[in-house]
């Protein structure tokens, strides 16, 4: 059986594919109570095994960590990037293993209540950010996969709520307007995608994004409101108590509804004298420049107006969690006018969407973009300068089969070539300064026959030497692909040297700046 699972920071979401139908996965907690998502929560165990989902939440226990999506944005973040849950820490990929068995158990059980054969693995599709690096993309399929899914691909979140917009609401797509922007605010980042529909076919026009911004960050702000109003704000809180805390505020900040002038939170155990009331102005009035951000990434999408009334665009559609907020809608229509809809399912729509894709009787397709850049940074001048190469660009067209890929061919001027290659937001006037970026993998090549087949370890040792000038050096061949679901390959060919140097997103021991 097909799914598609979006995997979010704060609550994960699936969908089934059923015969044009995209229902989402019921999971039941310890309690008996069934739930229309999974809560993205890992804890350790009496045992010490890691616990994850309904399981997690529910327990009694102070080592658990919540929001370790988060962790995935980070530039540095590997397999084996420690994770803490509570007072102690274990390895980002043990954590995500853990979840994703835990997702994968959820998928099982929905097939065998189907009458699938149980021992048949759950197809997935996944959604991941627009912004996510190839470590984060290869990260979360390869937890997936580990943990018994197959793993079909990777949809950016943004573009699969566009499918389940058109999907529902293809009637307000014309001649006229025929674009739309995917507004996803989430429990931990935010993307903004400009796409244009083309009957079944979504064609990526942009995409922007913050990486670290979500609802997350609104509960932050409503709990300290509620400690400040309670005379409390200097406590110091165990990570169980905040925890609860940051539960209580944002059950509290999920029932705002329009209408709605004042917040209560329970700051107790649910006695009457533990309730704090924050004015909803006010608590508005501390995330409004959070939503002013994810606004200003949408004035770059829509281009030269204010708003939507001279263009393309049929709407704003509003998805994700952190959008029910009714200040955002407002906010939205406020900056641009009132073609926005918000997603009556707004936590679920991603993963209808995501189904949509993995359903092989769909008619719809995408033809995305690569929502950053890639480029190396290399040494100049023998060492004496350093210079940053764009290699693949920010928005950068698939080829028809799905691919992106760009190659150079260059001689070498060195014995020895340590390329840094990077992920980057965007390249301003100064070439140097490449803006948001993260370490993608780092590759060192042996250029003379005596270094051929060296490992980065054995090169570290080596002197670095110019080899010779002009047409001297050897042939270097450079490659760079980006597959269909946004993971980078790199491949490098020395001319007389029998087998390339080929990485994705691994780490080479030694931290050099390529060189020519």
């Amino acid at each position: 059986m097909r799914f598609g699972v979006d995997f979010g920071t704060t609550r994960t979401v699936a969908a089934a594919v059923d015969r044009g139908n995209y229902p989402v996965v019921p999971v039941v907690d310890r309690l008996g109570d069934s739930h229309d998502f999974i809560p993205s929560v890992v804890a350790i165990a009496a045992d010490g095994e890691l616990t994850a989902g309904w399981e997690a939440a529910q327990a009694a226990t102070d080592n658990f960590v919540r929001s370790f999506k988060r962790v995935l944005g980070d530039p540095e973040t590997t397999p084996q990037t420690p994770v803490r849950l509570g007072g102690e820490a274990r390895p980002l990929g043990e954590v995500l293993v853990a979840f994703a068995r835990t997702v994968v158990e959820a998928l099982t059980a929905f097939q065998r209540q189907a009458g699938e054969h149980p021992a048949r693995s759950p197809e997935i599709v996944l959604g991941v950010p627009a912004h996510a690096g190839s470590a984060q993309r290869l990260l979360t399929m390869d937890a997936f996969s580990r943990a018994g899914a197959d793993v079909l691909g990777l949809v950016n979140e943004p573009s699969a709520a566009a499918f389940e917009y058109t999907h529902r609401h293809g009637s307000t797509l014309n001649s006229k307007r025929n674009s739309i922007i995917v507004y996803d605010l989430g429990g931990g980042t935010f993307d903004a995608t400009l796409l244009r529909i083309d009957g079944p076919v979504h064609h990526v026009e942009k995409s922007l994004g913050i990486n670290r911004l979500g609802g997350d960050d609104f509960d932050e702000v409503l709990l300290g409101l509620a400690l400040k109003a309670a005379g409390r704000g200097g406590d110091a809180l165990s990570q169980r108590i905040r925890a609860r805390l940051i539960e209580e505020a944002r059950s509290a900040k999920e029932n705002i509804k329009p209408q709605t002038r004042r917040v209560l939170v329970d700051l107790g155990e649910g006695g009457s004298e533990d309730v704090v009331v924050v004015p909803v102005d006010e608590f508005y009035a501390g995330v409004e420049p959070l939503v002013d951000r994810t606004l200003d990434q949408l004035s770059p999408l829509i281009g030269h107006g204010s708003d939507l009334s001279d263009t393309e665009i049929a709407g704003v559609y509003l998805v994700g969690g952190a959008s029910s907020l009714p200040l955002v809608a407002r906010r939205v229509r406020e900056r641009f006018g009132r073609r926005v809809h918000r997603s009556s399912m707004p936590t679920a729509a991603t993963a209808v969407g995501l189904a949509i894709a993995a359903d092989p009787d769909s008619s719809f397709a995408l033809n995305d973009r690569i929502a950053r850049g890639i480029g190396v940074f290399r040494e100049l001048e023998s060492g004496r300068a350093v210079s940053f190469d764009p290699l693949v660009y920010p928005g950068a067209a698939a080829g028809a089969d799905g691919w992106i890929r760009t190659e150079r061919t260059y001689r070498a001027a060195h014995n020895v070539g340590w390329f840094r290659y990077v992920e980057y937001a965007a390249v301003d006037d100064d070439p140097l300064n490449p803006g948001d970026l993260s370490l993608l993998t780092e590759v060192a090549v042996g250029f003379t026959p005596e270094l051929a087949g060296k490992t980065a370890a054995e090169l570290g040792s080596v002197p670095v030497e110019r080899i010779g000038h002009g047409d001297q050096g050897p042939l270097v061949h450079e490659e760079i692909s980006v597959d269909p679901d946004g993971i980078a390959t790199m491949r490098i060919s020395v001319d007389g040297q029998p087998e390339p140097v080929v990485a994705t997103s691994s780490r080479a021991p030694r931290a050099q700046c390529a060189s020519k």
